[in-house]
């Protein structure tokens, strides 16, 4: 084999997904939908006999998880599902304010009749979700939702910023959206942003896009706060 025929048969990339990355995508999915709770152990061997993988593919997986913030490894307890503290929140929550604020605007400003539409489809999937009380579907139609807006806004470096960011955010979307009264309030939030997309206002989009946010940074913020004050009262009276 010649040094070009060598180099082709080293970079080549053959078009199929390692265990890894499958058992790395499985894990991702229960976390995004609740099913692996912040906190909660991710035992190894546990999850060996639930995936039907090797010890070894699943330290990979938790290794790119670990990596993406997703999982976070404690002294004498193992792998864990990540955990927010309320700084880490109010900081997440701020940064995406921003960010989600310029996506929204762009987004407006380009109107693209392929986005607007895909925006609409997942807004009423996100609105029968709710109305059923499918907590998993709604998360799903709402992951769409802010794919659909934040590639519209064709801004490589604001989807690259903010994608890892949403990862994080959804482990605090299952309590924001928990909130009382907080699912009509959603809705009417993200149903006022995509008419300001729909109707190329920039300015409005973003302003809704960071009420929005701000909206469901109070929510979340207050639930972790009840959250830690419970956990430290149950401390106390131990």
């Amino acid at each position: 084999m010649n040094k070009r025929g060598e180099l082709q048969f080293t970079l080549r990339i053959e078009d199929v997904p390692t265990v890894r990355s499958m058992v790395a995508q499985k894990l991702r999915e229960a976390i995004m939908s609740g099913r692996l709770k912040p906190g909660q152990r991710l035992v190894e061997r546990e999850l060996c006999e639930m995936m039907g993988v090797s010890r070894p593919s699943i330290r990979e997986a938790l290794r790119v998880l670990e990596a993406d913030g997703l999982v976070n490894t404690v002294p004498h307890r193992g792998p864990v599902v990540s955990t927010i503290s309320l700084e880490e929140a109010k900081q997440l929550y701020a940064a995406r304010a921003v960010l989600e604020g310029f996506a929204g605007r762009e987004c407006a400003r380009l109107r693209d009749p392929d986005v607007v539409r895909r925006i609409g489809e997942a807004l009423a999937r996100l609105k029968a979700a709710f109305a059923q009380g499918d907590l998993t579907a709604a998360l799903e139609a709402k992951t769409d939702f802010y794919a659909a807006m934040i590639g519209g806004c064709q801004n490589a470096f604001i989807e690259r910023m903010l994608r890892p960011l949403h990862d994080r955010i959804t482990l605090l979307r299952i309590t924001s959206m928990s909130h009382p009264k907080r699912i009509n309030k959603s809705l009417r939030e993200v149903t006022a942003i995509w008419r300001a997309i729909q109707n190329g206002d920039p300015d409005l989009a973003e302003q809704c896009c960071v009420d929005h946010v701000k909206a469901a940074a109070v929510a979340a913020l207050s639930m972790i706060e009840q959250s830690s004050a419970q956990k430290e009262k149950a401390v106390a009276e131990e």
